[in-house]
């Protein structure tokens, strides 16, 4: 058991909350946003205190408490990386919350600060890198791997032997077919259907999908 400080005051921070509190032998303690986003006077988030990310580590030591910071995927998950960096940097251990009610096996391999919902699959041999969102419902196939930082909304199904890269996003009920590579920076639009390997940074739609002119670092602005 961990006692846990959660970066965010919008829904996933509340979701968050509720997982830990609901499904997994974790205390949360309080809440913690950057400095520019503290609300005024004595704020109070879920029941529990938000204190500065500049002053966390006075107030609860990273000798002591765990972070978990699962928040949205903007900027093709540029902010995230960038908050789970800052988190690592002061010396937290981060937490992973897996719900109950996914599937997996015990040779699956999960990274620190990543956020697993329910009816996920992840099937033996699978290896998961570290601040992954797993939103409900996806099937993620033997012996693929994800990298860092990657977002998959829901209803996914990312078949056998895919190696996906950092910063990939997801749209909900994309189908990628097995043995492909998925490049960094990928993003991958609801519905697509993708049946070859990614190039960095690209975008793609439809079914079969096909590689949009704009690029995915456009997304980051």
């Amino acid at each position: 058991m961990a006692k846990v400080i959660i970066f965010g005051l919008a829904d996933f921070a509340s979701l968050a909350h509720y997982y830990l509190a609901n499904d997994s032998v974790h205390e949360v303690v309080g809440f913690s946003v950057t400095d520019e986003f503290m609300p005024e006077g004595d704020p109070v988030f879920e029941g529990l205190p938000v204190v500065p990310f500049s002053q966390v580590a006075e107030r609860w030591p990273a000798s002591e408490y765990s972070f978990f910071a699962p928040m949205a995927p903007r900027k093709m998950s540029t902010l995230r990386q960038q908050i789970y960096d800052q988190i690592s940097a002061l010396g937290y251990e981060m937490i992973s919350y897996v719900s109950s009610k996914a599937t997996s096996f015990g040779n699956v391999q999960i990274g620190r600060n990543c956020f697993i919902l329910e009816d996920n699959t992840l099937q033996p041999f699978v290896r998961i890198g570290d601040n992954v969102v797993l939103w409900s419902g996806n099937h993620i196939g033997h012996h693929s791997t994800i990298g860092d930082h990657t977002f998959f909304t829901s209803h996914v199904v990312l078949s056998g032997h895919c190696v996906v890269g950092r910063n990939c996003f997801f749209g909900v009920n994309a189908t990628i077919r097995d043995g492909l590579n998925i490049a960094d920076g990928t993003f991958i639009a609801m519905s697509a259907s993708v049946m070859r390997s990614t190039e960095e940074w690209g975008v793609y739609k439809g079914s079969p999908a096909e590689k949009a002119k704009m690029s995915s670092m456009d997304l980051r602005s």
